[in-house]
């Protein structure tokens, strides 16, 4: 079979497998993310898997640069891409875009060991200026001129609000038609 027969296959195998499971998204034809663990969990990570031209007889080009993937350490992701080379250079030659996701889903606690979750705070200095700016102005309220303000006393009451109907619609029959005749 040609590289192309056997990514046809596998790509409707792996549809056929992963239809309706939320861990697995096919971006395109050949590229692909597949989510391990709960998303909650933060020992969970997204791996993108995508085929080079040549594959199987070429390894997949396997990234955990997802933005899902912020708060794990570079250590901790080296050792899962490592982990997954050596499932990539058993396998090569064969379908194995199921074995790697499944021997990821079975090996999280294993990859993850080490895994301490990375906290970025980023701040900068105009972002903290402008808030303290923010404090010292007063919220401007909208200016009406003054047309504006007598048409809106014109048509409430005295506690500002719109009198009862103001939005009704009149139906008047003139022989047999019907007409609509609206207040506003």
């Amino acid at each position: 079979m040609t590289a192309n027969e056997d990514q046809e296959m596998e790509l409707e195998a792996l549809r056929s497998i992963y239809e309706g499971d939320e861990c697995f998204k096919e971006i395109s034809s050949v590229s692909f993310q597949f989510r391990i663990g709960d998303r909650e969990d933060t020992k969970a990570f997204i791996l993108d898997l995508t085929w080079p031209e040549m594959y199987p007889e070429m390894a997949p080009q396997i990234s955990l640069d997802s933005f899902f993937n912020n708060r794990i350490s570079a250590g901790t992701k080296q050792l899962i891409l490592s982990k997954l080379g050596e499932q990539v250079e058993a396998n090569l030659g064969t379908a194995m875009m199921y074995t790697l996701f499944e021997w990821a889903k079975e090996n999280q606690g294993a990859l993850m060991e080490n895994h301490k979750p990375v906290v970025t705070a980023v701040t900068s200095s105009s972002d903290a200026m402008s808030a303290a700016s923010a404090g010292k102005k007063k919220e401007k309220k909208e200016q009406l001129t003054k047309s504006q303000k007598k048409r809106i006393i014109n048509r409430t009451d005295n506690k500002g609000e719109l009198p009862r109907g103001w939005n009704w619609a009149d139906v008047i029959k003139v022989g047999d038609v019907y007409l609509l005749s609206t207040r506003w």
